[in-house]
């Protein structure tokens, strides 16, 4: 079974515990702060992949790094991991987590790329646009690249817009070497 498969399935088992326990706020918050910690810490991931670290040893570490900062059910959740030799997943459940939690709360993840910040109409009118399409809550991430020279790539999902100068130039070049 792929690694992903498994992450998912634990991540489903993850969400439905923490509803049992009315806590599912808490532990996606957990989940946010783990991911965000070991994106920051690559180091952390590869102690948590690496088989010859034993168990205890892990567990030490992560209730060191995050005990006291996230919910007991997370700390519990980490150790079951651990002790089941599943660390090296502790990762991809926690993103198949947060993924599935804006799946079940409708919320969608966009991003925007613009060759220079956003005004405050240009953002609101983005996220008017995708909610309009999505149905649910927006949560915009904005990026400047001068390169684009103008214009703007707005991602969603596995859909993309490219209204960027770049990109119509590109697609100009193209039309015109065929």
């Amino acid at each position: 079974m792929s690694e992903t498969t498994v992450a998912v399935r634990y991540a489903k088992s993850l969400i439905d515990l923490a509803q049992e326990q009315n806590n599912l706020e808490g532990v996606k918050a957990d989940m946010a702060f783990f991911v965000q910690t070991l994106r920051a810490n690559p180091e952390l991931q590869a102690v948590l992949r690496n088989p010859i670290i034993a168990h205890d040893k892990k567990v030490k570490i992560l209730e060191a790094i995050f005990g006291g900062k996230v919910t007991q059910a997370t700390i519990a959740f980490f150790k079951i991991m651990v002790n089941k030799s599943r660390a090296e997943i502790l990762y991809p459940t926690a993103l198949e987590f947060v993924n599935q939690y804006d799946v079940k709360k409708n919320i969608t993840n966009a991003t925007v790329v613009s060759a220079s910040p956003l005004s405050e109409a240009n953002r609101a009118a983005v996220m008017a646009e995708v909610k309009r399409v999505s149905g649910g809550e927006v949560i915009l991430n904005e990026k400047v690249d001068p390169a684009l020279i103008g214009g703007f790539i707005l991602t969603v999902g596995d859909k993309q817009v490219d209204t960027s100068v770049s990109g119509s130039l590109k697609k100009l070049k193209k039309d015109f070497a065929a």
